[in-house]
């Protein structure tokens, strides 16, 4: 990987329920970096289209560009220009790369984003730390033990106004069967932020 001028590279992971405001913190501190004119990279993956297709975008309505790729490998090519038709000039990799949703992009995830760190790299991932089920979802887990920083954020139970934890799938209404795939995109008409008290799966 092409080495960078920046050596503080370190990894940050931003981590909560659904609509807990993790993308609206990960767009904060990649616009902080921006007004600090370090160059910087996002990415989203491509099976998140809710709110636009090439923005990370939150709840509330803030949103940045982003690039929207397919998997951890995608990120690496855009970053090196590995793959390209023509051979592209050798530049150096961001001050700071910025990653949403990334339970999405599973294992070969936390490869990339060490490595990006040792290269110098400041990353920083927003995700859900457990799937619908409350079990930890994904590569999330290893990256929270493995990063340098970590923010879990609560959002408010729909049923209680206690702080929530947990990401409440509704089918129809009902809570979703334990069964059901882990990966399912949606928004307010699939998913309620729960405490863990009223947090239910159907077994």
């Amino acid at each position: 990987m092409l080495k960078s001028p920046y050596h503080g590279g370190h990894l940050e992971v931003i981590v909560g329920p659904m609509f807990s405001g993790k993308s609206e913190e990960l767009i904060r501190r990649l616009t902080r970096a921006v007004i600090a004119r370090q160059r910087v990279a996002v990415f989203k993956p491509a099976i998140d289209s809710r709110y636009h297709v090439t923005h990370v975008a939150s709840h509330a309505g803030r949103s940045t560009p982003a690039v929207a790729v397919r998997d951890a490998a995608a990120i690496r090519a855009h970053l090196t220009g590995e793959g390209a038709l023509l051979p592209a000039p050798e530049q150096p990799l961001p001050e700071v790369v910025g990653i949403d949703e990334a339970q999405f992009f599973g294992r070969d995830l936390g490869p990339l984003v060490l490595g990006l760190a040792e290269e110098g790299v400041r990353v920083i991932l927003a995700g859900l730390d457990l799937d619908f089920r409350a079990e930890p979802f994904g590569c999330i887990p290893d990256l929270l033990a493995r990063a340098e920083s970590v923010e879990k954020l609560t959002a408010i139970c729909t049923v209680c106004g206690a702080p929530a934890t947990r990401s409440q799938r509704l089918i129809g209404g009902q809570p979703a069967r334990y069964d059901d795939p882990v990966v399912l995109v949606g928004a307010q008409e699939t998913y309620e932020a729960r405490c863990r008290v009223h947090h239910r799966v159907v077994r």
